[in-house]
């Protein structure tokens, strides 16, 4: 994939501070914001809170989710591609651990509101009462700690060893990132199927999908290597990075189609099956989401995350083209909100679409603090692992 020699003269660089400084101030600044109108939602509109919040959360928790993917998956494999991207990578999933801290107002305030087995006594409902080992409120608050407790310790054990090695270039770290991406692996596919399956499946403790993690996790992974082409083609554009080329756009792009596909096909194949089977507890998911006005969202889903960006990233001209694999990768990130407002919000308005202000809001919360994050972490270290002994082989990329 690619030809390695010996030495790279590439140059170390570092994000603007004072640059990085005021886009982080402003990202706290739309976050502030958010919190504001989202705490009056709490006040005067408990149950459109609830659910406006878990959306913003599961967006951002996906995104940055993904990218702890993309930064295991490189070391696991022991990658020579993304080297030059992969910072931006780390910088996202460093996120995770201070992201456990935006699910607390719902599982402090909206439990019983979101999750409608919360306050179910035992003995009322069979169903329940046989998943009350799994479905309980004290196991269900461990899962959380050991979710975010999990995803973060490989997210923060990877990044401070490649920041490590910027110091002092040693291949150790290598070795080391690589065992903990082996370790992070099965983490990472454990608390990301466990996470969707109890706060996402969980708000109809009625409905099961052996598919649920897998669809999740194919939307976080093709969302968040499109929200990497982004901040990469960010950075270029005010002078960073400009060792990345086609090359690397190119493999970028061929992951986004690999997930776009992947998505559909995850969909499909769970459409398909409870559709074939027709078993009440699982077409209760559908039937709500092909209702009065969820039809039509629904069925802009399935055209516009599958059928609209797959013919641009089908051939290599359109790949290799930043302009036009940005505009792709900015549709998916908007798929990728669609697609988690269907699966949340018909929770609440089941008998159509009914948006609401504090939808936004969330978003402008959860996002806004995470951008806020992203660029502080951006100005801390290199934008790149300058000192990785497989440098070169990125530098010198050719598909």
């Amino acid at each position: 994939m690619s030809h390695p020699t010996e030495n790279s003269t590439l140059s170390a660089e570092q994000f603007d501070p004072a640059l990085g400084k005021k886009l982080s101030s402003l990202g706290f600044g739309v976050s502030a914001l958010g919190l504001v109108i989202s705490a009056i939602g709490f006040m005067t509109s408990r149950e459109q809170f609830a659910f406006s919040w878990l959306f913003g959360f599961m967006l951002v928790f996906t995104l940055c989710a993904g990218a702890l993917f993309w930064t295991v998956l490189h070391h696991a494999t022991d990658s020579e591609w993304g080297i030059l991207v992969r910072r931006q990578m780390e910088n996202v999933a460093g996120i995770l651990p201070v992201l456990g801290l935006f699910f607390l107002p719902l599982i402090l305030f909206c439990a019983p509101i979101l999750w409608k087995w919360w306050d179910v006594a035992p003995g009322v409902d069979p169903l329940l009462d046989a998943k009350s080992a799994f479905l309980n409120h004290t196991f269900f608050s461990l899962r959380y700690v050991l979710y975010f407790g999990g995803l973060g310790w490989v997210a923060m054990v990877l990044s401070k060893r490649s920041v490590a090695q910027d110091a002092d270039g040693a291949a150790k770290h290598t070795f080391a990132m690589r065992k903990a991406a082996i370790i992070g692996l099965p983490v990472f596919a454990v608390c990301l199927t466990f996470a969707a399956v109890d706060w996402l499946m969980g708000l109809d403790y009625h409905w099961f999908s052996t598919m649920w993690g897998v669809y999740i996790f194919a939307g976080a992974a093709g969302s968040s290597m499109s929200l990497l082409v982004l901040i990469v083609t960010g950075l270029r554009r005010n002078g960073y990075l400009k060792a990345v080329t086609t090359e690397h756009y190119h493999v970028m792009g061929k992951f986004m189609l690999t997930f776009v596909v992947f998505w559909a096909y995850i969909g499909y194949s769970q459409y398909m099956l409870i559709w074939y089977a027709n078993i009440p507890e699982e077409t209760i998911y559908f039937k709500i989401r092909n209702t009065e006005s969820w039809h039509y969202l629904s069925t802009f889903l399935v055209l516009g995350r599958f059928f609209i960006p797959f013919p641009f990233l089908l051939f290599q001209s359109t790949k290799k083209n930043p302009k036009i694999l940005c505009g792709v990768a900015s549709w998916i990130i908007f798929m990728q909100i669609v697609d988690i407002y269907v699966i949340v919000l018909p929770s609440l308005h089941q008998t159509g679409f009914s948006p609401s202000v504090f939808d936004l809001a969330s978003l402008a919360a959860v996002g806004g603090a995470a951008a806020g994050l992203y660029f502080r972490r951006l100005s801390a270290s290199c934008t790149f692992p300058k000192r990785d002994p497989r440098l070169a082989g990125s530098v010198n990329l050719h598909n």
